[in-house]
Order: structure tokens, then C-alpha cells, then sequence
């Protein structure tokens, strides 16, 4: 069978890049320049709501920014690219949008040692040319590691730059990318979350799962965990706003990066497998946000990452010509017997194996879930 035509969508590809010292002091130039735009663009809208209980819109949040250009107390805004500023600004009317819009709480200030360092650039701001980009006001082009290259032909739309607590820099460029489909599959399966094994599958897949249709998790927060906790002791002893606290919160830094580069990597492998093995996957809908305040396996839970597993699944599926089935959080997948139909009584959470009471089946806790999982995903569909 033929293949559907590839559909063009907006895809972000991130690559490390070491600047320049120059480079360097005028981006972080920038990123604090555009907090401070927001913050206080944050707080004029405040004031406005609460004092005349009047809504500021984006132009006249853009027309406050070129007046603070002209004070002699802002005037060094002038000295960085106004494009990060005004997509600060963007960003700010998105956050008041969405508020309105009852999808998100009210915007907060972004803290200086907490928020993401971080610009954003539109075309009008960078150069790209013969595979070099050149931001405004950085003079020469950025040393990028193209660690893939980009989409051949390709012409960057947006470019954000930033730069995480353990000092490396990212530069994210979206540009336009051709996804073309898989092949139809004939696989379907039924995902059941968990702690004990990351995903336990409604069937058993060669390579990626063990025979009973598990997949271990590598627990990367916990393998770490000695590691973090002794650059987090170091941390401890050091002196407030000395230069050897600075250098040990880096390093805390650098084990928190490496746990979630490693999880990152290992879901990315695992839901394209997934993906490309079967044309229907059925998941549960998990409220994670609820699940996390059960202080026993809140930690287990965040690492396991299940919210990132289905936002990978999501947009995997939508791009490769498959089907994501979500099935309500209230169906009794773990209860319910997958021979006969019979929902138990009760089902503590410790108990992994069962035996139904009207059929004898004997099942595994989280396969049968899974097997219920698909059962009622193809059902809804």
C-alpha cells in the first residue's frame, strides 16, 4: 500500500553552540533585558486592571517599550536586539490570553536566579546564510555543533537561543520539515504506566519489551541519586554569594541535566518503537498533577516522566499516520478480569498478581490492565 503524502509541519531542531566572550556578555545582555521587559510590561498591566480595571494590549505594551528606550534609566534596552523584546512582550499577551481564556493562571514575574535564560529571535533578526547563523548584534556567525543537519533546503522561521543552569548554550531552530507517514501497520497495543516497570504492553514486542510484555525502567533519577546527592551536600557548605557556591550550583546542575538528557533519550527511543510497531496505541488518562501528591511515589512517579511519554506519543502519531486512543482515567482497567468481563471488588495497589473469583484467571496486575487498556481503546474508537 502506498504511503500518504508527506504534510509540512513547524519542527524545532536544537543544537549546542559555544560562543564567543563577546557573544556571551551580549546575550546574557539580552536575556536580562528581556525579563526586565516583561516584568515590568507584567506589572503596568497589573496596575492597569487593578486601578482602572481597563485591559493593556500589545501595542500599547509596545508603545510603553519604546518610551522606556528614552529614559535615561532604561536607555541601555537600546543596546540589544529589539526583536527579543518585543517577543517578550508577545509572549506576555499569550500568558494574558490564555489567562482570559481560563487555559492558565494568572501571569508571574520571572525571577533572575529561577526563570529560563532564554531570547527569541524572528527573521528580521538573524542572518542565515551558506549553513552560518548570525544574530543581531553578535558580529560573527555562531560556532554551532550540527550534531544532524537541518532539512535540506531549509529556511529557519524563528531562532531561540538559551542557556541552562549547568552553562551550556542551546540555539533552537524552527523551520519548515516534510514528515512523510509510515507504512499502515497492522500492531495495536495497550500501554499501562508504572513505577515497578516504566510501560507494561497489552503484547509482548522482540527487543523492546522482556516476555511478558514489560518495559524496565532505568530509574535515572535513582541511579544518579548518590551523585546528587553529594554535589547537593557541597552546595550546603558553601558560603552564600561566594564564587565557590556559584561553581558547586553548577555542578548540582550538571547531574540534574544529565538525568534528564538520559530519560529524554530513552523515552525518545522507546515511543518511536512504539509508533513505528503499531497502528492503534491505546493509553489511560493519567492525571499525573494529582498522582504526584501522593508523597510516597510522587518521586518514583516524576521520574518515570509519564505526562513526557504522552506528549511524545501524541505528536509521533499524528506525524507517522497513527492512531492515539486515550481511554477515560475512571475505567477499571487494573479491576477488571480480560477473560471474563468481571470487575473485582477491590484491588490494592500492592497486590500484583490476581485471581479472578467467577472465571479463575490468574493475572498480572499491570498486563491485565494493559490488555483492558486496548480493549477499551478499540471499543472507543
Amino acid at each position: 500500500m502506498m504511503c500518504a503524502m508527506a504534510q509540512r509541519v513547524k519542527r524545532a531542531f536544537t543544537y549546542r553552540f559555544y560562543p564567543t566572550p563577546e557573544q556571551a556578555e551580549q546575550l546574557a545582555r539580552t536575556f536580562g533585558c528581556a525579563r526586565l521587559v516583561y516584568n515590568k510590561a507584567l506589572e503596568e498591566r497589573s496596575r492597569a486592571y487593578a486601578m482602572e480595571g481597563r485591559r493593556v494590549s500589545y501595542g500599547e505594551s509596545s508603545a510603553m517599550l519604546t518610551a522606556w528606550k528614552r529614559t535615561q534609566e532604561l536607555a541601555f534596552l537600546g543596546e540589544v536586539s529589539s526583536v527579543p523584546l518585543q517577543q517578550a512582550l508577545r509572549h506576555l499577551q499569550s500568558a494574558f490570553t490564555n489567562f482570559f481564556a481560563k487555559r492558565a493562571a494568572y501571569p508571574r514575574f520571572k525571577s533572575r536566579k529561577k526563570c529560563r535564560l532564554s531570547a527569541e529571535y524572528t527573521r528580521s533578526a538573524f542572518t542565515w546564510r551558506d549553513g552560518e547563523l548570525t544574530l543581531a548584534k553578535t558580529g560573527v556567525p555562531l560556532d554551532i555543533v550540527w550534531s544532524r543537519p537541518l532539512p535540506e533546503g531549509a529556511e529557519p522561521s524563528t531562532v531561540t537561543v538559551s542557556r541552562d543552569a549547568a552553562g551550556r548554550w542551546f540555539v533552537s531552530i524552527l523551520c519548515e520539515d516534510a514528515v512523510r507517514p509510515l507504512e499502515p501497520a497492522d500492531g495495536v497495543v495497550g500501554l499501562d504506566a508504572g513505577v515497578t516497570s516504566l510501560l507494561t504492553l497489552s503484547r509482548p514486542i522482540p527487543g523492546l519489551t522482556d516476555a511478558a510484555g514489560k518495559v524496565a525502567n532505568p530509574r535515572h533519577e535513582r541511579a544518579d541519586r548518590a551523585r546528587l546527592a553529594r554535589a547537593q551536600r557541597a552546595l550546603a557548605r558553601k558560603e552564600r554569594g561566594s564564587n565557590n557556591r556559584a561553581k558547586a550550583k553548577v555542578r548540582v546542575a550538571r547531574v540534574h541535566a544529565r538525568i534528564t538528557d538520559r530519560r529524554r533519550d530513552h523515552l525518545h527511543k522507546l515511543t518511536t518503537s512504539i509508533v513505528r510497531e503499531n497502528q492503534v496505541v491505546a493509553i489511560e488518562d493519567l492525571t499525573v498533577g494529582n498522582l504526584v501528591k501522593n508523597h510516597r511515589l510522587a518521586r518514583a512517579i516524576s521520574d518515570a516522566s509519564w505526562r513526557q511519554v504522552r506528549a511524545m506519543l501524541e505528536y509521533k502519531a499524528r506525524w507517522y499516520g497513527r492512531e492515539l486512543v486515550v481511554v477515560d482515567r475512571w475505567f477499571p482497567s487494573s479491576k477488571l478480569c480480560s477473560a471474563c468481563g468481571v470487575v473485582a471488588s477491590s484491588m490494592p495497589l500492592e497486590v500484583r498478581e490476581w485471581v479472578c473469583a467467577a472465571c479463575g484467571a490468574t493475572h498480572d496486575r499491570d498486563v491485565n490492565a494493559a490488555r483492558n487498556i486496548l480493549a477499551a481503546g478499540l471499543a472507543e474508537r
